[in-house]
């Protein structure tokens, strides 16, 4: 790795609540700080003092976050419940106060990567997602629930979840539920779990413990199951829960003195340790944590309680809500002091995997990746001086002539355009064509401007491309790499136009991760996108992968021309390009996207064929006669 990393880890969930995510979150931001890194753990908190401390050294800037020698937890604020429950059918949305907090600390601190954890809408995790400008790694821990609130808005989720550089599963089968509902690449990170002492046989009852971390219903399916046990056999409980006795809950006067309610803590004297969900909300760390403490879990058959008991080989399964199989399972281990045996034995391989530093270096490795991919920003220095002292002009890198089909643009028209506009280099960039380009490189002479010639290239399926310097003409319809290709074999330039504009055709997030490497220059700005949001992400993608960034008008009239422009050192030739753009700035003006739309139209779909062409041959005239 480069070198130490600034790292924030941000969890949905109420800082002062052990859930097994900021468990996580806790243990993974000492690792990563005893290897040297900056960690900054954010979440919602529910004690007001402590926020109000997180916002004043927030203000008092980065100095003051990283100012301890432990990972620093920044409170954001409260957070209400995301999801509906059965008495509320639609979600509060995320406090304003919260929303800003994030989106303050994250543009105002310097930082490499942000991991989101469990990044579903409504929640500060899916804040930090929308309003980071660093490299974005998420991890999807266990969320069928949340899932399934998720489809209601499934493009908006796909929208941010497209904002992710990695995406990382902690268990395989939540790669499998998530990716069929969102497909991209998920790395599965397995969760780690606090060792504990070694366990001391004491040869009495054996201790059956039940943590309450899952949803409400599975200790109910516990108690029923204890209840038809053999009274006879020798068997403790205990149920591990925050709230105490619950009266509520009706455990029968021959099981009071046999189930002990008790504060949560370590599974040190546990012999088996049950997982009772009905799949709306499991907890896979209790597993991993009965594992750890090698007692035999006996969990419900979902799917990734399967996945950590490699389908009963180390623990345990009963079919989903049936307290009566659930009795007959603990029965037999209860009975069975060999099968309990054999299956912490078949868990032993499992509990060497789960130091927290394993867990750190998995994620640190995923860092080390995305790191790797962003780009040198010195450039080249002996160009870079022989440039020095250029006169600096300015440019229009996306625009289209009447050679495009959805453009009435004479060439002669965009050249006198571009100079009355004060252009001295302009990029022709039709639409899977060449010929306008090059007739204006042959013209261009005329009018003292200085041509590119570019094609704006339709791939198969992966939206378009531009090349740049280009020598010949570029089929339309390769496949999104094959495009990049040919424009690299031609020496080109390889810009990708208005890149998160999803009512342009453009390459999905995941594609232009897949063609970082060869990205040349993203364009940032483009006056014809209709929302400014999808120009902002493109910029944000510019910066933290450190792609050189230009502008262009995407003009299909000579009126929208120059509309934005990059200021630049002249140049000659696409290495010198490059080399300028590492100093350029862009430059806008106030513009009218429906006048400019409304001319194109106009021009192109509502002039017939005939009156387009006399249109045409008086306007080339008439550019001629003024050139």
């Amino acid at each position: 790795m480069a070198g130490p990393l600034t790292i924030a880890h941000v969890t949905p969930y109420a800082w002062e609540v052990p859930h097994e995510v900021n468990v996580l979150v806790d243990r993974v931001a000492d690792e990563l700080h005893a290897r040297g890194h900056r960690v900054l753990i954010v979440a919602p908190a529910r004690d007001q003092e402590v926020v109000r401390e997180s916002r004043a050294l927030m203000r008092r800037g980065p100095d003051a976050l990283f100012a301890v020698d432990e990972p620093r937890v920044v409170a954001v604020g409260e957070v209400l419940p995301e999801l509906p429950t059965a008495s509320r059918r639609r979600a509060p949305g995320l406090p304003v106060d919260v929303a800003r907090t994030v989106e303050e600390l994250l543009q105002d601190t310097p930082i490499d990567v942000v991991h989101v954890h469990e990044p579903f809408a409504l929640s500060t995790a899916a804040a930090a997602l929308r309003h980071s400008r660093s490299l974005n790694v998420g991890t999807f821990h266990a969320p069928a629930e949340r899932l399934v609130s998720m489809q209601a808005a499934r493009r908006i989720v796909e929208l941010l979840f497209g904002r992710l550089d990695a995406r990382i599963a902690s268990y395989r089968s939540t790669a499998n539920l998530i990716g069929r509902s969102f497909p991209a690449d998920y790395r599965v990170v397995l969760p780690g779990a606090d060792a504990v002492p070694a366990r001391v046989e004491r040869g009495d009852a054996v201790r059956i413990v039940f943590t309450d971390e899952e949803e409400r219903g599975a200790l109910r399916v516990f108690l029923r199951a204890l209840r038809a046990l053999d009274p006879a056999a020798p068997w403790e409980a205990v149920v591990m829960t925050p709230r105490g006795a619950m009266p509520s809950l009706r455990v029968p006067e021959r099981l009071r003195g046999r189930v002990r309610f008790d504060a949560p803590g370590p599974l040190v004297d546990a012999d088996i340790v049950v997982a009772a969900s009905n799949g709306t909300g499991p907890a896979p760390g209790v597993v991993l944590r009965a594992v750890a403490a090698d007692a035999v879990p006996l969990a419900s058959s979902l799917a990734v309680y399967e996945e950590l008991l490699a389908d009963g080989d180390r623990g345990l399964l009963f079919p989903c809500g049936e307290p009566e199989a659930l009795a007959a399972q603990i029965g037999r281990l209860v009975a069975n002091d060999g099968l309990r045996e054999r299956l912490r034995a078949g868990g032993r391989d499992l509990a060497s995997q789960l130091g927290w530093d394993r867990v750190a270096g998995d994620y640190e490795r995923v860092y080390e990746e995305l790191v790797s991919r962003r780009r040198e920003t010195t450039g080249n220095p002996e160009l870079a001086r022989r440039m020095r002292g250029r006169a600096r002009v300015d440019v229009d890198l996306h625009m289209h002539t009447d050679h495009s089909p959805d453009c009435a643009t004479p060439v002669e028209v965009l050249l006198r355009t571009a100079r009355q506009q004060g252009l001295a280099a302009i990029a022709v960039t039709d639409h899977n064509e060449v010929s306008g380009a090059f007739e204006a490189l042959e013209k261009a002479h005329r009018f003292g401007v200085k041509v590119i010639v570019g094609e704006e290239v339709k791939t198969a399926s992966q939206g378009e491309g531009i090349g740049l310097f280009l020598k010949e003409k570029i089929p339309r319809g390769l496949s999104l790499e094959e495009t990049v290709a040919e424009i690299k074999r031609q020496g080109g330039v390889v810009y990708v136009p208005h890149p998160f504009d999803r009512l342009h055709a453009v390459p999905d997030y995941e594609h232009l991760l897949g063609i970082l490497d060869d990205v040349d220059v993203l364009e940032i700005y483009n006056p014809r996108v209709a929302i400014g949001s999808f120009n902002e992400e493109a910029e944000r993608f510019a910066a933290k992968y450190r792609i050189l960034a230009a502008a262009g008008s995407d003009s299909h009239v000579a009126q929208g021309l120059g509309s934005v422009r990059v200021r630049m050192p002249d140049f000659d030739g696409p290495e010198e390009f490059l080399e300028g753009l590492r100093e350029a700035e862009i430059v806008t003006k106030p513009s009218s996207l429906l006048y400019v739309q409304a001319l194109k139209f106009l021009e192109t779909k509502a002039t017939p064929a005939g009156a387009r062409r006399a249109v045409r041959d008086r306007r080339v005239r008439k550019a001629t006669r003024n050139g």
